[in-house]
């Protein structure tokens, strides 16, 4: 079983190693995976919270210089530690700019915008951007070949589905983005939260069928009334799920809704809420 301690250097494979950040909680898990790539040439993807011991155990572990600091995207506890790290490693930032919706990181500002497919040389890897959007807008997966090692941030996580946050999230974009992962040569995940996953396609499979099944509930307790709001879905379709997290289920619920108004099942009443189309 991969360990999960935050605060130590943890060696994945050659070439790669998890630093995992002190910021454990109900969204990251045991904290945010900050993954160091390579040995002479070194990136440092999802540096995580800029919090000041993490970020030295960050710079130790890479003697004091990198190349490139990456991002996955801007949620804050994925890239605020991204510019002060940069600026004392003398690195560039590699990412795409955080989107004017939700709760983002504007303090990242990159050097370098990769567009989808752009590479990077580290070492002997080459490392692939893989645009994903859904999660976040700005979403990158990045593929470490050769081995296939995919590096997730919270397109996929460990443990549970993530939260899908209208406007800047979208359920149509996720569920595409997921497919699209079927044709990368993809054998194992590094997400940004929890344990790596060595069938990675196993757990998008389980992902698509996950969204889909909930979406069905969706489908099915609008079914069962004339029109409801998602507050007043909230509770049937997210019978299965501890209360406490309902809020979180709330915003992921507001992205079914608005999945089923893009595919033209669903249309909102003169009050605004939601009625199927017969």
């Amino acid at each position: 079983m991969d360990e999960l301690q935050p605060g130590v250097v943890v060696s994945l494979a050659p070439g790669i190693r998890r630093l995992i950040a002190p910021n454990a909680g109900p969204l990251t898990g045991p904290g945010t995976n900050s993954y160091l790539l390579g040995e002479d040439t070194i990136a440092v993807l999802d540096p995580g919270p800029a919090e000041p011991a993490h970020l030295a155990r960050l710079a130790k572990a890479c003697n004091g210089r990198a190349r490139w600091i990456l991002v996955t995207h801007t949620h804050r506890d994925h890239s605020p530690g991204a510019a002060p790290l940069a600026e004392a490693l003398g690195a560039e930032l590699v990412g795409m700019p955080a989107p004017a919706q939700g709760p983002q990181d504007t303090s990242f500002r990159p050097v370098r915008v990769p567009a989808d497919g752009d590479g990077l040389q580290i070492d002997a890897f080459s490392l692939t951007a893989v645009h994903t959007p859904g999660h976040a807008s700005n979403h990158l997966c990045w593929l470490l070949q050769p081995g296939g090692w995919l590096f997730t941030g919270d397109h996929i996580m460990a443990g549970s589905t993530v939260v899908i946050a209208p406007p800047d999230g979208n359920m149509n974009q996720y569920l595409a983005s997921l497919e699209r992962l079927r044709s990368l040569p993809v054998q194992l995940i590094a997400p940004g939260h929890g344990q790596l996953l060595d069938r990675p396609f196993e757990v998008v499979d389980w992902i698509i069928a996950h969204r889909l099944q909930r979406e069905a509930r969706v489908v099915g307790a609008l079914a069962r009334r004339t029109a409801a709001s998602a507050d007043e879905l909230l509770a049937d379709v997210y019978a299965d799920t501890a209360t406490s997290l309902h809020p979180l289920a709330r915003l992921s619920l507001q992205a079914h809704l608005e999945k089923l108004l893009e595919d033209g099942r669903a249309r909102t009443a003169p009050d605004g809420r939601f009625t199927l189309v017969s």
